[in-house]
């Protein structure tokens, strides 16, 4: 695979107006006016920015063909006209999570028949009016494990909801010891998507 890096920057200028910056677990980041985002690894915190996450592009890691086959049917493009409301969402989860080997966190992805939907079926009950990118961090040293970027219509912000709060009430995020969530909005399209 061949990996993009993004840096999303929070100061003065961007592209993205932030409305609101909420810690869910965790401490909180500041919240500047505006959210720039970069395709490329800014190697330091601009002058008068608040903050700066890195991240980049993986494999995906806990999905089965048939889930990758059915999200490239469904899954969205970044940057549509009419998704002017978006949201980037940090996490960090726990030692007790990492220390946990690949096949146990893999059942958090990919629970079978019963059991209670699992993150991936959650995801993908919202698509496609919900665009999304996954960008790690872990391995970068950065202060997140993960970076999600959000993009959705302002009729789908009910919708969005719904889908963080239904992902907040699975097990997995018992192993998140810090997630903030950073909304935005933006008042025509723009090309800074990831």
């Amino acid at each position: 695979m061949n990996r993009q890096s993004y840096s999303f920057i929070g100061g003065d200028s961007g592209d993205w107006r932030i409305d609101s910056v909420r810690p869910v677990t965790g401490t909180a980041l500041a919240c500047p006016p505006r959210l720039a985002i970069e395709h490329s690894q800014v190697a330091a915190l601009p002058v008068g920015a608040a903050w700066l996450l890195r991240g980049v592009t993986s494999n995906q890691r806990y999905t089965s063909r048939a889930q990758q086959t059915k999200l490239a049917a469904v899954q969205p493009p970044l940057g549509r006209p009419e998704a002017t409301c978006g949201a980037l969402i940090p996490i960090s989860k726990s030692d007790a999570w990492w220390s946990l080997a690949q096949d146990e966190r893999e059942r958090f992805f990919n629970a079978p028949p019963p059991a209670a939907p699992d993150h991936t079926a959650i995801g993908m009950h919202y698509l496609p009016a919900i665009a999304r990118q996954l960008l790690h961090g872990r391995d970068l040293g950065e202060p997140f494990d993960f970076l999600t970027w959000f993009e959705f219509a302002p009729s789908d912000t009910p919708a969005f909801d719904e889908l963080l709060a239904r992902l907040r009430a699975t097990e997995e995020w018992s192993y998140v010891e810090r997630e903030v969530e950073i909304r935005v909005s933006r008042d025509e399209k723009r090309s800074t998507s990831p």
